[in-house]
């Protein structure tokens, strides 16, 4: 296969080339389309055909330019699947680099059950690593002193490895572990394909270049990136399962004109877009499944200001140009510093100051540090709001609604009726005007108690471990396959099983029939339907009444007297991929077909 030729294209991310022209196989690509990924960085356009052509490769780059992707998809495009030994090795200088490459080959391999994953690192246990190993796996990531206890323990063998790949080597140069790389490299057949990567080469790592690559192809990236001055950037290091909490107080005390949230798939802006949507939010999702013509309009509403949000991938957000957008979001963290500056260049134009504010893992730490390094710019901690800043903030925005109103000279036809409520009661104006700010407050406190909302060092529940919003991409491959598991757990964490009514039963004293637009034509089944109205209304499922699903439609019985936020809420949730737009029933249901 002849490589692809990049010549005449500048080297950056606005080269107009497609994964599709990079000859992956159409399994690979539909892996790549399920998560969302379209178009390929600077380094991936350059070194996977070369890969693919079975080239040695030396490929220098800065971390986090996407190098695991230049790298995993030409490799396992030419893995045997029905081969069950170690094929590739990959090798990491730190165990959370090895966590991170191995959970991207895992998403990039979801297109195949046969192909297994496993990273090897000190701190874990050897008995799980050794039972996988004896399993067979064809794909290895682990660091050097691990691979190498197991080499010594003759429980990996490399004597059928077909690739090798060199990961960061001048920071496995600069820990010490090149004495331990080549050991490894000694243990490898001669006839196979080596990619290295690293940032930079010093002496030490173009030794090994010559000794153990064989005509390598050079690729290199330089690094072009640069942040605008005017931009505030921070972080917050948050657990996935509370992204959407912290993004929701971040919302509340922050104060924006336009914001666009970046997530790294097209499911995810959707997903996201309508859990905001629930909480009051004026959001759409922009993705590059929407039509351009729809994309145009949907970037038009958000210059007038008909919403304020934005929930994007990198891609369709490329030169957007909105000078009322005051704040970007990085809710999942970009692996390409590139893709960075790009999404937190879509503030502080015009001459205008911005806010950036990048939701990290603990995991993530390394590609923040990536980012300050390529951007030459600190980027400062920000601490996720507390409860009290949330009531401080609240409690600021009502008072300046009363002033508002205050200066509102149409408050004067209310005066006589204010006047007549302290004849009659007696009540003092200030009795009074707490009456009708309570009034103006409605149902929902206007001050939070901490019980109110969920604790943000607590660990996630089973369903938010399975939950795909907020969780980013690397759960795709994970889960692949475990989906109907998933669902069995949703049902049963919950220590029961829904009841489902005989004929035309009537609702039990205290609960309301509702009706919800899925069915079994969608593939909906009690445990899934428990299991999203649980977690998304917050609904233990004890009070969970009978269930009843029909062809094309669901009736559940709910607690009386739901809020309305909370019928919102279900409204936007999805089951088996349907909006369940849930609404009160009221006629009686129709008798179950046989």
């Amino acid at each position: 296969m002849p490589p692809f030729s990049l010549s005449g294209y500048p080297m950056t991310d606005t080269v107009d080339v497609t994964f599709k022209d990079l000859n992956l196989p159409t399994q690979l690509l539909q892996a790549l389309e399920k998560v969302g990924y379209e178009k390929p960085s600077p380094i991936q356009a350059k070194s996977i055909p070369l890969l693919l052509a079975g080239h040695d490769l030396l490929g220098q780059a800065q971390t986090g330019t996407g190098k695991t992707a230049a790298f995993a998809l030409p490799m396992l495009a030419n893995i045997d699947p029905d081969e069950n030994f170690t094929q590739l090795l990959v090798l990491a200088p730190t165990r959370e680099l090895a966590i991170q490459v191995a959970e991207a080959f895992q998403v990039y391999a979801s297109f195949s059950k046969k192909i297994r994953v496993l990273p090897v690192y000190g701190g874990q246990s050897y008995d799980n690593q050794i039972r996988q190993l004896k399993r067979g796996v064809q794909v290895v990531v682990g660091t050097p002193g691990r691979i190498i206890d197991h080499i010594k323990r003759k429980t990996l063998k490399l004597d059928k490895l077909k690739f090798l790949v060199l990961d960061e080597a001048d920071e496995m140069l600069r820990m010490g572990f090149i004495d331990d790389v080549e050991l490894i490299l000694s243990h490898a057949p001669a006839e196979r394909q080596t990619a290295l990567f690293s940032a930079t080469m010093p002496d030490a790592i173009k030794k090994i270049t010559k000794r153990y690559l064989k005509n390598p192809e050079h690729v290199k990236i330089e690094s072009t990136v640069s942040s605008a001055s005017m931009i505030r950037q921070r972080y917050c290091q948050v657990a996935g399962h509370h992204k959407l909490e912290a993004l929701t107080r971040i919302m509340e005390v922050e104060e924006f004109d336009g914001m666009i949230i970046f997530v790294r798939t097209k499911t995810a802006t959707v997903e996201l877009a309508d859990k905001l949507t629930a909480r009051g939010h004026v959001v759409e999702p922009l993705n590059g499944d929407i039509p351009q013509n729809s994309r145009e309009r949907t970037v038009e509403k958000l210059k007038r200001g008909d919403i304020d949000i934005l929930v994007a991938t990198d891609v369709v957000a490329r030169g957007l140009d909105v000078e009322r957008v005051s704040h970007v979001i990085n809710y999942d963290i970009p692996y390409d510093t590139e893709s960075y500056v790009h999404r937190i260049g879509r503030t502080g134009r015009a001459g205008r100051t911005g806010d950036a504010i990048l939701f990290i893992s603990h995991r993530e730490k390394r590609l923040l540090f990536a980012i300050e390094k390529a951007t030459k710019q600190r980027i400062e901690n920000m601490e996720i709001p507390s409860i009290s800043q949330l009531n401080e903030s609240r409690l600021v925005r009502f008072k300046q609604s009363i002033i508002e109103a205050m200066n509102d000279e149409s408050i004067e036809s209310y005066i006589p009726i204010v006047e007549s409520i302290m004849e009659e009661t007696e009540a003092s104006p200030d009795v009074i005007m707490a009456a009708l700010a309570k009034v103006a407050q409605g149902d929902e406190p206007l001050l939070l108690k901490e019980s109110d909302r969920p604790d943000l060092h607590s660990k996630p529940t089973f369903n938010e471990r399975n939950d795909s919003a907020g969780r980013g991409d690397r759960d795709n491959g994970r889960r692949q396959g475990r989906n109907e598991r998933a669902e069995r757990g949703k049902s049963d964490r919950n220590d029961r099983k829904p009841r489902v009514p005989r004929g035309n039963s009537t609702p039990d004293e205290g609960m309301q029939r509702f009706r919800i637009e899925v069915g079994h034509t969608h593939g909906a089944k009690p445990g899934n339907i428990v299991g999203a109205i649980a977690n998304e209304a917050n609904i233990s499922s004890k009070n969970i009444g009978a269930i009843e699903i029909y062809d094309n439609f669901t009736t559940v019985d709910l607690p009386k007297g739901m809020p309305n936020e909370m019928k919102e809420t279900l409204s936007k949730t999805r089951v088996a991929g349907q909006r369940l737009n849930i609404r009160e029933w009221s006629d009686t249901p129709p008798k179950r077909k046989n």
